[in-house]
């Protein structure tokens, strides 16, 4: 519990402070302008101007950044899960990508995947996604200049009250459970059922625990248990980086995706193309270290 309530503390925090961020953006007109210079780029994918905001917020801190933005937007259900599904490619990059060289792969390499990735998937969605007409949110002006001040307040209150409430249920629960798995053993012995399916995916059977570990705790809470392999030698880097193509677009695939889901997106869409995305990425890259093979036993 005192770990679970640090952790929705925090998110508190940034929730509130970006939410009302944007609040004020919007009262004077600033997210409307954003809106109008973003706007020929993020069509490509299907979304208004103003997501960029939400996109860039995740991209440069996390997924609860992101979700406070996207809670102060005026989207789709369509519109919130491409954006979505794009943060979730790609978000706290910073530190989630140290993680990922400390294990093994290229900062720049891994930086550029999941990039490329988030706009790659997102484009795709944008073709394949059936049209939506149902908001996420109620309809909100994107200038709410010249409104009353109060009444601003009052709506932005509720609504991010609902989605504080929301987020701190989730974390709460979801740690309780991981907690209660790893203390059991249930995890490892999870690991080892899921083997036979990691070798389906491109990944070899000694990364299925980090897997595990990635796509319960993510990339940043996972990361002490990640390192801690790497260093003792448990799992090669040639491993680790197949692990680290897969999980740098697939990871924390319960507690990301909740709150996500929570705040308008479609749940199976922002799974499945990701899962689809990430298995791809490791045979591509088991094909270069083929190819690299090869013309080096030529020459």
């Amino acid at each position: 519990m005192p770990s679970a309530l640090r952790t929705a503390w925090w998110m508190i925090r940034i929730t509130v402070i970006i939410s009302f961020g944007v609040e004020v953006l919007r009262y004077f007109g600033i997210i409307n302008f954003i809106s109008q210079v973003l706007s020929p780029v993020f069509k490509l994918v299907g979304l208004p101007g103003e997501a960029a905001l939400a996109w860039i917020t995740g991209y440069f801190v996390n997924v609860y950044s992101a979700v406070a933005v996207m809670t102060s937007l005026h989207l789709d259900v369509r519109s919130a899960t491409i954006l979505a599904v794009m943060v979730l490619c790609a978000h706290n990059m910073i530190v989630e990508t140290a993680v990922q060289k400390k294990t093994g792969t290229s900062f720049w390499r891994i930086t550029a995947v999941r990039t490329l990735s988030a706009a790659i998937l997102g484009f795709t969605l944008n073709l394949i996604m059936p049209e939506s007409t149902e908001n996420v949110m109620p309809a909100v002006a994107d200038t709410a200049f010249g409104l009353p001040v109060l009444e601003l307040l009052h709506e932005w209150f509720l609504r991010t009250g609902k989605l504080i409430l929301q987020m701190t249920a989730i974390i709460i629960v979801l740690s309780i459970v991981q907690r209660l798995l790893a203390e059991f053993g249930v995890i490892r012995f999870i690991s080892k059922l899921l083997k036979p399916l990691l070798y389906i995916l491109g990944l070899p059977g000694k990364t299925s625990f980090l897997w595990i570990v990635a796509n319960f705790l993510g990339l940043a809470y996972g990361a002490a248990i990640m390192i801690e392999e790497a260093e003792r030698g448990k799992i090669s880097k040639h491993d680790a980086d197949l692990l680290n193509h897969h999980i740098g677009i697939s990871h924390s695939n319960v507690e990301d995706l909740l709150l996500l889901y929570a705040s308008g997106g479609l749940f199976w869409w922002m799974l499945l193309p990701r899962i689809g995305w990430a298995v791809i990425l490791v045979w591509e890259r088991r094909l270069e270290w083929w190819i690299k093979q090869k013309y080096r036993y030529v020459h």
